[in-house]
């Protein structure tokens, strides 16, 4: 299924070791909430939600097989068996949009588990009681055009990609990019000395 294909074309301007994120040690100084945001295990969209009280909509750009992989792709989309899928969305609250998220599939995986594909992953995946383990993998910034366009702001811009585990085996790859209007939830994403 293709509804239109697009890709923002991320430049990262630095990316915080795997180590660093295991262990919850941000490289740069993170204000609690956002560190909270950006390096826990929670569902970032149910934390949309709670954060600006209205449901988190998805908006789905498109979602096609992977043929030629991205060298910006997560070197963890290697772990996936193909044939491979991948989505991408916009995730709005209301008329505000606060992230941009791509995730990658084994296509049999995204026919099981995303059936509605304008529904949030972690709703999607709830609806069947799925058991999963997420690990957070990487965090970094990146400045992206097109969604500087989308957000009405400008660079940098936060990002993060983590993996989730169904059964001991990666089920999905996902990276996500929030908009810098989340400050207005979470305060400053950096603390001040």
């Amino acid at each position: 299924m293709v509804l239109c294909s697009t890709d923002p074309r991320l430049r990262f301007l630095w990316i915080a070791s795997r180590r660093s994120v295991l262990w919850g040690e941000a490289p740069v100084q993170l204000s609690p909430a956002w560190r909270l945001m950006l390096m826990g295990d929670g569902s970032p969209t149910r934390h949309l939600q709670l954060l600006t009280g209205r449901r988190v909509e998805v908006e789905l750009i498109g979602m096609e097989p992977e043929t030629l992989p991205s060298p910006q792709r997560p070197h963890e989309v290697a772990e996936l068996h193909g044939p491979l899928v991948r989505r991408q969305v916009w995730l709005r609250c209301g008329e505000e949009t606060l992230m941009w998220a791509e995730s990658w599939w084994n296509q049999q995986d995204a026919q099981d588990h995303l059936r509605d594909l304008r529904q949030p992953i972690w709703a999607s995946l709830c609806q069947d009681r799925v058991e999963l383990f997420r690990e957070v993998d990487g965090l970094g910034q990146v400045d992206s055009a097109a969604l500087e366009q989308r957000f009405s702001a400008s660079s940098p811009l936060w990002c993060r990609h983590y993996r989730f585990f169904k059964g001991g085996r990666v089920l999905t790859v996902i990276r996500e990019v929030f908009s810098p209007a989340l400050e207005a939830y979470l305060g400053s994403s950096s603390t001040t000395s």
